[in-house]
């Protein structure tokens, strides 16, 4: 039952404009950000290293749009009554909810291949480095849609879950940052301050990029994606008398 409401859930992204919208958006401003901002050709190096820098930006934006109507239009409508009344368990439908939306991100990062391609036809870049930077695109993506998943399960509405989302995602990012860092360094222990760095999407997404897939950092974003997800059945659960 798992399997068919997570290919129930893929295929409403296509039923709809929004997957289509959302592709769109996506590969424009990734050649945006890697061509024009980020001076591809200027640099003259044949590696994606500006193409993933400004991943963790535009997840800012982009999976909050996703995430948004994972559960806040679902209550709106009154429909989780009747996805609740399946055989079905309220962690499974949260998985397989979750699972529809992480595929069509990983989707959406599958499209940036000619990138991939037009980088060995310049040079030599190392593929291996370039592998480990998409998966941990990937991987942190999971992280902001677990989030957005849970946030949108507290909420009737797309907005105020899309808003709450890119808040509470731009914290785990920003944590992570040198300014961010050197500033509260000034006011916490040095012990608080590696909790606070350790935290940061920004920090474990960095490592990997470089491409060093160490096991802490690959657990890191899995128990990001576990607890939130948690806390998303526990979510719904609490709020299916309202």
């Amino acid at each position: 039952m798992i399997f068919t409401l997570f290919k129930r859930e893929l295929a409403s992204y296509f039923s709809t404009p929004l997957a289509y919208v959302f592709l769109m958006i996506f590969l424009v401003l990734t050649g945006v950000f890697t061509f024009e901002i980020g001076n591809f050709y200027e640099r003259g190096q044949a590696d994606l290293q500006t193409f993933f820098l400004f991943h963790p930006f535009l997840y800012l934006f982009l999976v909050p749009a996703i995430a948004m109507r994972l559960w806040a239009d679902e209550r709106k409508t009154g429909s989780i009554e009747l996805l609740l009344t399946l055989p079905i368990t309220m962690w499974q439908a949260v998985v397989a909810k979750f699972l529809a939306a992480w595929i069509f991100i990983g989707l959406s990062l599958m499209l940036t291949a000619p990138l991939w391609i037009t980088v060995n036809y310049l040079g030599e870049p190392d593929n291996g480095t370039v592998f480990a930077a998409y998966l941990g695109s990937w991987l942190m993506a999971g992280g902001f849609l677990a989030i957005g998943s849970c946030l949108s399960a507290a909420t009737r509405s797309q907005v105020i879950a899309f808003i709450l989302t890119a808040v509470v995602c731009f914290l785990f990012v920003a944590a992570g940052w040198p300014v961010v860092l050197n500033f509260i360094s000034r006011f916490v222990p040095t012990e608080l301050l590696q909790a606070i760095s350790s935290m940061s999407f920004f920090s474990h997404f960095q490592a990997i990029s470089k491409g060093v897939i160490d096991l802490r950092d690959i657990i890191y974003f899995a128990a990001v994606i576990l607890v939130w997800l948690y806390a998303t059945a526990l979510v719904i659960d609490m709020k299916k008398a309202d």
